[in-house]
């Protein structure tokens, strides 16, 4: 019975969570670990810091924002300098609640924000939904490494441009006018910015627009659909700033996006000139 509790907690996802205040540390240690989870507990930045240069192997991070002398911010900052830790997915434990904090956090490199106090169900519900992103990613890597049997399907895309055959690997592209979006690189081809490889995040929500264009979005759908969130759960300003990080890293000028276009009132939409009258 040992050993075969000891292999079911093995195969857990394993959380890091980052909190100063013992007793919220404990109490949100045991819920999640009620869940099945693996959890590690680090008390500061300092600490976390530590504990991720030994074990790389940690699917989430859950941290306090507003720890003493390393806050959350600058543990951001560093997991996301680290090529090793850049990709793991961050959520954000704060009592800030001004928007300003907010974007702070996600251009520090957060994937989402949980302000004091918080439902313990929606926090859960993040986290699940984190990790099903986070276990999507991890096998989209192993196929672009080799592993045949694990690279999804995906059907050769060309939206609105044609572009010519005969490369191998044209079917794991898809190409909107000037830009062109690998889907085994997670790298983007850009007409002002040339090849930039994009975060987790920033790829699956452009591979969604790219796969739709003209089609417009609002953050509430773009919240169901990309980062698999129940109703009423997570922000728009959880879209609002990641599509803000993405023009600022593809548009020629962000201030005047021509790719990634918002249509007031309504959302988001790609690869359509149209004019609002």
């Amino acid at each position: 019975m040992t050993s075969a509790l000891s292999e079911q907690h093995a195969h857990s996802p394993s959380i890091l969570l980052v909190e100063d205040v013992d007793f919220n540390r404990e109490i949100i240690a045991l819920l999640l670990g009620g869940q099945g989870w693996r959890i590690v507990s680090a008390e500061s930045g300092e600490a976390a810091i530590a504990i991720l240069n030994k074990d790389r192997d940690f699917q989430l991070i859950l941290m306090d924002l507003g720890l003493p002398g390393m806050d959350g911010f600058a543990v951001c900052r560093e997991m996301r300098a680290d090529p090793l830790l850049a990709d793991v997915p961050i959520l954000f434990l704060t009592a800030k609640i001004k928007d300003e904090d907010k974007i702070v956090g996600f251009n520090a490199g957060a994937d989402d924000y949980l302000c004091k106090p918080f439902n313990i169900d929606e926090l859960i519900l993040r986290l699940r939904a984190i990790l099903r992103r986070a276990r999507k990613h991890a096998r989209l890597q192993q196929g672009r490494e080799g592993v045949e049997a694990q690279l999804p399907i995906i059907h050769e895309v060309s939206l609105l441009e044609s572009r010519p055959n005969g490369r191998s690997n044209e079917k794991y592209r898809i190409s909107i006018g000037d830009y062109i979006l690998d889907t085994r690189s997670y790298e983007l081809i850009t007409p002002s910015h040339g090849k930039i490889r994009l975060t987790p995040v920033q790829y699956e929500l452009l591979h969604h627009l790219m796969c739709h264009p003209g089609e417009i979005f609002s953050p509430g759908r773009l919240l169901d659909e990309v980062w698999d969130y129940p109703s009423d759960t997570g922000s728009p300003d959880l879209v609002r700033v990641h599509i803000k990080n993405l023009r600022e890293r593809i548009e020629e000028d962000p201030r005047t996006p021509t790719f990634i276009r918002t249509v007031p009132g309504y959302g988001y939409t790609v690869g359509l000139e149209f004019e609002i009258r």
